[in-house]
């Protein structure tokens, strides 16, 4: 079936942003729809135009924004010869809810509960990112124990993240028990933020100087719990999909990127650490108390599907690790810094001083001022290297706040993946990269 037109002016146009018709395309569009990046070679450049299809044998459809395994509003505009993929275009901005403009008329203090919204699946790095960018500005230097507490729960919110991609992925390649295994296993970790924060997401508990409340009573035997319980739940993943023949036959080989493509990309976490490159923040560029623990940096070494599920199961037993650790290493103090100019004062103190509920009243209602300046920061989220671009003109609200999402920068990778494949595949493609919308649409 030919298609020499995409709707012009339907309801479902994006003008510019749609993959056109392959006689429509200059030469230039169909390398760039086809997957060339600057720093490929000509040679490799050249090689992807190749490949001549007669007009009338390809067709151009759409994947989303409403399909269920596009993991939240993504679209994708796929040429197709047959049942294979020959171009991909992903569209987005279906979700656009402006975080970042809206960060710019909230105070630091209230800026938490603003990017807290974008991986919503990974909450706790988004507040952790913001917030160290804000110390960075203010010169401040948090207590050991806050810096700890904020490396435990982001190591636990990875564990919760990977599970929830554990999930999804095995529900999208058909494993249908693992929706209900990986969601059981993640509500162990939500139980746990819930207690501590009073939130199963988007916490508001990382926030600039510290956190927002202590670890709760009890709280070494919940973790103790929780890793007690998690190996064997592993090692039962591992015989009902790694080692399981179908889920290596839709696997294995399926949505190869080379190294050198993705390091083109700007692609980072499990993605990148599938092709065999080794770069984690958490070694390579240290932050909080990462260079005080002991974990590996887990690879891959074919750049493929199954590459990029075995290194997130992998990773869960990292941050395993790492909470074991913490478990031990805890140190006591305060957690937050005592700086009046920061940090609200304790709740009891309200009730019994006036001018305790003026700091309280003014901390909350007018923020704190930052000295002037620009900083950018960035730690190792479940997808990537997250990090935050502040300015600061010296007011209680930053002048200008951008995010550098991983997940908007890993769809680059899908015209890649996805070409020369099956439309079976993309399926699978599209899990493995683990995108959270709300963080490509903030």
């Amino acid at each position: 079936m030919a298609t020499t037109d995409v709707y012009p002016g339907a309801a479902t146009s994006e003008g510019a942003q749609e993959l056109a018709a392959r006689d429509g395309s200059t030469a230039a569009e169909l390398l760039r729809e086809s997957g060339s990046v600057l720093r490929l070679s000509e040679a490799a450049v050249a090689a992807l135009s190749e490949q001549a299809v007669p007009e009338d044998e390809t067709m151009i459809i759409n994947m989303g924004p409403q399909h269920p395994s596009t993991h939240g509003v993504l679209r994708l505009m796929l040429e197709l010869e047959g049942e294979t993929v020959l171009r991909t275009k992903p569209i987005v901005g279906y979700l656009h809810t402006g975080m970042e403009k809206t960060g710019e008329d909230l105070t630091y203090l209230q800026g938490p509960t603003n990017v807290t919204r974008m991986d919503y699946a990974a909450p706790l790095f988004n507040e952790l990112v913001f917030s160290l960018a804000t110390e960075a500005l203010l010169g401040v230097e948090v207590p050991p124990r806050a810096t700890w507490i904020r490396m435990l729960m982001c190591e636990l919110n990875r564990i919760s993240s990977h599970f929830l991609f554990l999930a999804t992925n095995g529900m999208d390649l058909g494993a249908i028990s693992m929706i209900l295994y990986g969601w059981r296993e993640r509500d162990l970790v939500l139980q746990f933020f819930e207690k501590t924060s009073g939130l199963r997401m988007n916490h508001n508990y990382i926030r600039p100087g510290g956190v927002a409340a202590d670890l709760p009573d009890g709280w070494r035997d919940d973790l103790a719990g929780i890793l007690d319980a998690l190996p064997a739940r592993l090692g039962e993943y591992d015989s009902l999909m790694t080692a399981q023949p179908i889920w290596q036959g839709r696997t294995q080989g399926v949505g190869v990127i080379t190294p050198e493509e993705a390091l083109a990309l700007g692609t980072t976490g499990p993605i990148l650490r599938s092709t065999g490159t080794p770069w984690d923040l958490r070694k390579d560029m240290p932050y909080l108390a990462y260079d005080q623990v002991e974990f590996d940096v887990v690879v891959g070494s074919y750049g493929d599907v199954f590459d990029r599920y075995a290194i997130r199961l992998n990773e869960i037993r990292e941050s395993m690790r790492i909470v074991a650790q913490i478990l031990d290493a805890m140190p006591g103090g305060d957690y937050r810094v005592q700086d009046k100019k920061v940090t609200p004062p304790p709740r009891a103190r309200i009730d019994e001083s006036m001018e305790a509920l003026i700091h309280h009243f003014k901390i909350f209602t007018e923020g704190f001022r930052v000295p002037e300046g620009e900083v950018y920061v960035a730690v190792e989220s479940p997808r990537g290297e997250l990090g935050c671009y502040l300015v600061s003109d010296g007011s209680a609200k930053p002048y200008r706040l951008h995010i550098r999402g991983p997940s908007f920068v890993n769809l680059q990778t899908l015209p890649h993946m996805l070409r020369g494949g099956l439309i079976a595949d993309a399926v699978a493609i599209i899990s493995s990269v683990d995108p959270i919308m709300g963080e490509v649409d903030r």
